[in-house]
């Protein structure tokens, strides 16, 4: 894990990511890529019309006023921290920046959304989620000691889901983390324990897991299922794979990982399947 982009809007939101990055890098020796989106008008990223360019200049001179300020912070003494402003959305910019910078996880705050804001238009975190080809790891409060001791891994075991677990499990061990590896119970999909144990364990082979534990949770839906498991166990941190889908099948299927991302009060991690 040697570079970790984390796009900012300034926002508390984004600095309490940003201070989660900076704890992993120090035990990483990593460098942070910092981004702002402007997400300008397509009039004012044309330098060919009149006017166009001042009015973009003065949304880059904020931009980098904000950046000053940050930089000066004093949880960012000694890190090597690269700055950015992107000019599109935050998704088109971070894609950019993942595949320029060979990016290895992306650390975002979040607001979370509800309702028909989350409908129609869903947060900055959940559109890079659905987009992202590496990790992305989503923060809503302040950490002060970002510490991942039990990292639940919520997944149906199917072997599409073997890569994403791949990419889990490294990540578990750069943060010292032991995984939890689960499957959710629920009426439409019920497995007797039996089977469920015997899918697990036929997952794993030749996966060279280490420190992990398999785990079966009963619930109505999935989401309620990994949520409830991770209070009951005082999980610091939930992941899952993700389809990343868009238009109409993610609007009539929806994506667990993306409603986890905007309704879990923890940070939630997700790997692209």
């Amino acid at each position: 894990m040697k570079r970790i982009l984390v796009p900012t809007d300034f926002s508390v939101q984004a600095e309490n990511a940003l201070k989660v990055a900076v704890q992993i890098a120090r035990k990483n020796k990593s460098e942070i890529y910092l981004e702002h989106s402007l997400n300008l008008p397509s009039h004012m990223n044309d330098a060919g019309q009149t006017g166009a360019l001042p009015e973009a200049l003065y949304f880059i001179r904020l931009a980098e006023k904000e950046f000053e300020k940050l930089l000066e912070k004093p949880f960012l003494d000694d890190l090597d921290i690269h700055e950015a402003i992107g000019h599109g959305e935050i998704y088109d910019d971070v894609q950019q920046t993942v595949k320029e910078k060979d990016i290895d996880l992306i650390v975002m705050g979040s607001h979370g959304s509800s309702g028909f804001k989350e409908m129609f238009i869903g947060s900055n975190a959940e559109k890079v989620v659905r987009t992202s080809k590496i990790p992305v790891l989503v923060i809503k409060n302040e950490h002060p000691n970002f510490e991942i001791n039990d990292f639940v891994f919520a997944t149906d075991f199917s072997e599409e889901c073997r890569t994403p677990f791949d990419r889990a499990q490294k990540f578990a061990k750069d943060v010292g983390a032991k995984i939890h590896l689960l499957y959710i119970n629920t009426p439409s999909g019920f497995k007797t324990s039996a089977e469920a144990t015997a899918m697990m364990k036929n997952f794993l082979k030749g996966m060279g897991t280490e420190n992990y534990t398999l785990n079966i949770y009963n619930d109505i839906s999935v989401e309620k299922g990994i949520l409830g498991f991770a209070k009951e166990n005082n999980a610091q941190l939930v992941g899952m794979s993700t389809h990343g889908r868009k238009g109409l099948s993610h609007f009539f299927n929806g994506s667990i990982s993306e409603d986890l991302v905007n309704h879990a009060n923890m940070p939630v991690i997700t790997f692209k399947i």
